[in-house]
């Protein structure tokens, strides 16, 4: 038996209008930002410039945005659960998200104004604690779904933050369909969610512009190490609002000179590859069980929204099995000599092994020449998350589970 390979795709999607794509303006992300800077826990996250690997790769740079630092959460979704929270009261308020400062959120004065929501959410963890943390800081109450498969350490971090939350027998998707219903059905319910549908687009463009921070931190870092922009962008994508965000801000930010961004999604869960392949313009969908390492990208059904702007600008879709995932979390956990470590995720390390397999393996040199990958190419990837499953990430940076070869040391769980 062979090892599965990394599926790709050039971009060779029809363009649409393109309307989606002012969601992430500079206007709007420097809104998200400001109302960041005003948490006493924001600080801006590293930008880790790993020299060693960019020789060893071949380019002339490799810059990895560490979220593993992000308000002392491990991962980068809460800054789109905040922003979304933020935009939503600004709504109900009559007032501008400008004015929605972390002291104005805690203050008397808006439990006058706005009492207090319930913010529903399902979550493969990350998303879900970004809530439930917000809503405790703001004073607003949190309820998440979790999927089945769900690991103890994610639900553990979750309820210490105060909500209610639970572990389902359905997959995310079916657990996005349940939140949904569930807000409805309660008084001053809102659901809080990174995949936007007909008729449910605000929240998601709100939590897009949320994670726009993040990439504006990252443009602004590179700026200040002598890099005036990144070439290439690689970025992982479970609906795609990650993906979708990053990709529209730096559209925005260089327009006439845009990088190349690769869209990384797991085998497992690959519904934005599919649709690059169908070449029709229409979204497909991925059902089942979606079972993978890499539990923040296990979604099946894209996000229309970001869908949107990736058909538009991106340079190609590829679709990873978990060792690719495996072998980056081992690359940044044991750098080159003299790189600093990262402590990446399932979910965060899949653009390193992607790079890695793209770089070194000749059966990608159509890849690798298509996307102009050389020695004046400036990489930028995104580690999203930390080790939120401390057991599994040791079990794999460590013990060799789920290695490149066909016999693998461990066994891969169902969605851990």
């Amino acid at each position: 038996m062979e090892m599965e390979q990394i599926k790709w795709v050039r971009n060779e999607l029809p363009k649409s209008d393109d309307k989606w794509l002012d969601v992430m303006s500079l206007e709007n992300v420097a809104k998200a930002r400001a109302f960041h800077r005003s948490f006493p826990q924001y600080s801006i996250t590293p930008l880790d410039n790993l020299k060693g690997m960019a020789n060893y790769m071949g380019v002339a740079g490799v810059y990895v945005k560490n979220e593993s630092y992000r308000f002392g959460l491990n991962a980068f979704k809460v800054l789109g659960g905040s922003f979304a929270m933020a935009r939503y009261i600004a709504q109900k308020t009559g007032k501008d998200v400008s004015e929605m400062t972390y002291d104005y959120l805690t203050s008397q004065q808006l439990k006058d104004e706005f009492g207090q929501a319930t913010f529903f959410t399902a979550t493969d963890g990350n998303h879900g604690r970004g809530v439930a943390w917000a809503a405790k800081k703001l004073g607003q109450k949190a309820v998440v779904h979790m999927p089945k498969g769900s690991v103890k350490s994610r639900f553990d971090n979750i309820a210490k933050e105060g909500a209610t939350v639970t572990i389902e027998e359905v997959n995310y998707d079916d657990c996005v369909r349940m939140a949904a219903a569930e807000a409805d059905a309660c008084e001053n319910g809102v659901i809080v969610q990174d995949t936007a549908w007909e008729g449910y687009e605000d929240i998601p463009s709100w939590i897009m512009q949320g994670y726009g921070t993040m990439a504006s931190e990252a443009a602004e870092q590179l700026r200040q190490i002598g890099v005036n922009r990144p070439t290439h962008i690689f970025v992982q994508a479970g609906v795609g609002s990650l993906a979708g965000a990053v990709q529209g801000y730096f559209a925005n930010l260089f327009p006439n000179d845009p990088p190349k961004v690769v869209i990384m999604e797991t085998a497992a869960a690959d519904c934005l590859y599919k649709g690059a392949v169908a070449k029709d313009g229409d979204p497909r969908i991925v059902t089942g069980d979606l079972t993978t390492i890499m539990a923040g990208l296990a979604c099946g059904e894209p996000n229309i929204i970001g869908w949107d702007i990736l058909r538009n600008h991106s340079a190609a879709f590829t679709s990873c099995p978990d060792w690719v995932s495996a072998k980056g979390m081992r690359m940044l956990a044991n750098p080159v000599h003299g790189d600093p470590v990262v402590i990446s995720g399932e979910s965060g390390a899949v653009g390193m092994g992607c790079l890695d397999a793209i770089m070194h393996d000749e059966q990608y040199k159509e890849l690798r020449d298509y996307l102009g990958l050389d020695r004046f190419s400036q990489v930028l990837m995104i580690s999203t998350e930390g080790d939120t499953d401390p057991e599994k990430y040791r079990r794999i940076v460590w013990d060799g589970e789920v290695c490149t070869d066909t016999t693998p040391m461990g066994h891969v769980e169902s969605k851990s």
